[in-house]
Order: C-alpha cells, then structure tokens, then sequence
C-alpha cells in the first residue's frame, strides 16, 4: 500500500535517494523541507508535488518564495527553524523521515515524535545531542523509532529476527575511511582531496571526512547506545573494508547474526519507510562469488581517537556528546576550510571536551547552550592553529 512521507532535509545525499524510493513506488509526498539549496528544492516540488514545504535559510526562502509566487497549485510555505518544526508535527503523513544535518534536526525530531509520527531517522544528532530526550519521548508516545544509518539499520534488522531474544553485544563495522592502512603520522597533515576519497560510499563532504577521521563511527556508537540500550563497552566497533556486513548482532548463545548488502544506502531507507514491509529498491544483488572474500579488523583507538572518545563521552554523561558533536562540526569545517591540518580535527574535540567540563543537558535549552559552548571554544582553538 503506497505511503505518505514528510521528507526533512530533502535536498541532501539521503533526501534524494528517499526520493529515489518514493519515486519507485509511487508514494506521496506530504511535505518537504531543506536549508537552503533552492534549485533542487524547485525541481522536487515540480516532480513531487507537496502540500507543504519549509525552508530554514531566510535568503533562501525568499527566493522560493518569489519562484512559487503565482505558480498554480503552489505548496504552502513555512519559514525558518519553527516552520521546520511545524512542518515535522502536521498531520498527513505515515512517516516522517529526519534526514537534516547537524543538531538543527534535533528540534524536529521531537516534534514528530510528540505529535505521534513514526519517526524514520537520518540524523545523528537527535540521538548523538539529545538521545535521552529522543528516546524518552518515543516510549510516552508509543511510536516507533526506525534507524536510517546502514549499521544501525542493520542492527534492527538483525533483531526482527532474535525472536525476542535480547543482544549480549552489537559488532557495529566500519570501511576505515581512505585512511585505514594510514599510520597517524601519515594522517597528521593528509590533504582534503585525501579525505575525501571515501573507497565505498558516496556521501556529503561532512559525513565523508568524519569517515577519514572516524568520527562517524563515534558518533554511531553513541547512536547505537541509545537506540538499543547497549553500554558502550558492548559496542565494537569491526573494521570491515568490503562493506558488505552492515553490522551484526551477537547474542547469549555464541551465535551471531549480520545483515549483509551491496553498499546501497537505498535499501535501509526503504525498510524505514516500509517497515515491516521489503520493497524493491533498485539495489544490485549481492554477488558473494564476485567479492570471494570479506576481512575484518578491529578499530584502532590510538590511530583513531574519535573511538575512545565515544565511550568516555556516554560514561561521562550531560553535554559531553554534544560538545563532542559540535567540537568535531567546527573542527571539520576550518579542515574543509585548509585552515588546520587533518590531525588536528581529533586534538580540537578532545581539548574542547576537557575545556567545557561536565555541563547539563536535562533540557532542549541546556542541549543547545552546550553546543553553542562547544563551538566557540573549537573556533578559538582551530584559529589559534592558522
């Protein structure tokens, strides 16, 4: 039976590949939302035809706002962060899919969550800044929380079929980045076309050099955290180059189930969209005979901070994942800027973590004062290494 998606953050990798689906399968589109790239925007809402459409950057929504005007049948349009949020609480679709960057989408994420919304998430930083807040207001509203990430989503899919039984550890894999067989002095001054070079997936600049960096996987791990109630020292992070096992699960028994695929980030968007339903989706079929053989390797905390720094984060409590997220979103940005060396991205998050301290995140308002405090202590930090 065809869906009615709210697609949030439409216009980014996951947001056009949900489109993908959404095309592929006829689905409705309710509404839509981006920040500021107005001209893929456009060609979506002539394509998909949405009742409404929020866009967050003031610029950029006058700009649509003087495309639409006259145009017949215009969607409706809400402007800035609150016409986000409105947009994730209205009435009118099965599903709302949160594929916004950065903690804007956290705010969103509540809200459809608290207007009874399943709430198919992209966004790391709903869970990675406000996890509890998330997951809390998943159990009081009785709606599902279904995973978007390929590991994560592989992680679900794996306990669909546990019978019930519940996991004694997640083993969640990573590619290692373009920088896997890179000792860390070799990394230290790595350029940003280096970084960039992501060997499987294809993914926005951001998320890309969180992958050199490992930071995605820290960042997955207090993810995984929250989505499946596992302590941090149950987590193991699984150096697996092939991409071919998207995570796995290991249970009391030994015994330890995977979800396997080709590197296709359509797929874990469609069973979030059709969860419990599998939909085709265009992905090739996994050929094993062709691949011949998977390796793993366990994840190098000495080369790759961002691991330990995870789980110090999630046993330290309040804030300190926040300033975590935030630190690293600073520290990428001045390295996509060739203001700082690659290296520097990991000692920036820790000395910002160690500057910052223990601060509270009970609230939405105490989430964002630390995020905020977290960027302006990297900003000083990444300067002072111009």
């Amino acid at each position: 039976m065809p869906k009615t998606i709210t697609l949030l953050g439409s216009t980014g990798s996951i947001g056009t590949q949900s489109l993908d689906v959404a095309r592929m399968h006829g689905y409705r589109i309710f509404g839509l939302a981006a920040n500021s790239r107005v001209e893929i925007l456009q060609k979506q809402i002539e394509e998909f035809h949405p009742e409404y459409v929020a866009v967050v950057d003031p610029a950029a929504c006058e700009k649509l706002d003087a495309a639409l005007a006259g145009t017949a049948n215009a969607p409706k349009l809400l402007k800035g962060p609150e016409g986000l949020r409105t947009l994730a609480a209205m009435d009118g679709p099965d599903v709302v899919l949160n594929a916004v960057v950065g903690i804007a989408g956290l705010p969103a994420s509540l809200a459809a969550i608290e207007s009874g919304h399943d709430l198919a998430l992209a966004n790391k930083e709903s869970l990675v800044t406000g996890g509890h807040l998330v997951t809390d207001a998943v159990k009081k509203y009785g709606v599902k929380l279904l995973p978007v990430d390929s590991e994560h989503s592989a992680i679900f899919q794996c306990l669909q079929g546990a019978g019930g039984n519940q996991p004694v550890r997640l083993l969640l894999t990573a590619s290692g980045g373009p920088f896997r067989t890179w000792t860390r002095e070799q990394m230290q001054n790595a350029t940003r076309a280096q970084a960039l070079k992501h060997p499987n997936w294809s993914m926005g600049a951001k998320i890309t050099i969180d992958s050199a960096s490992m930071f995605n996987k820290a960042l997955e791990i207090i993810e995984a955290h929250w989505l499946f109630d596992m302590p941090p020292e149950k987590i193991q992070v699984v150096v697996h180059p092939q991409s071919i096992v998207h995570s796995a699960v290991e249970f009391a028994d030994g015994a330890v189930l995977a979800q396997l695929g080709v590197p296709d980030m359509r797929v874990p968007i469609a069973y979030a969209m059709t969860y419990p339903r599998r939909i085709p989706t265009g992905s090739k079929p996994l050929d094993l005979f062709s691949i011949g053989t998977l390796t793993f390797e366990p994840g190098d905390p000495v080369r790759f901070p961002a691991l330990r720094l995870a789980g110090e984060c999630l046993n330290a409590g309040g804030a300190a994942c926040t300033i975590l997220n935030g630190a690293n979103e600073m520290a990428v940005a001045a390295f996509l800027r060739d203001e700082i060396p690659f290296g520097a991205i990991s000692r920036i998050v820790e000395g910002t973590l160690e500057a910052c301290g223990a601060m509270p995140a009970d609230t939405l308002e105490d989430i964002f004062h630390a995020d905020l405090e977290a960027r302006r202590v990297a900003k000083e930090t990444a300067e002072k290494l111009k």
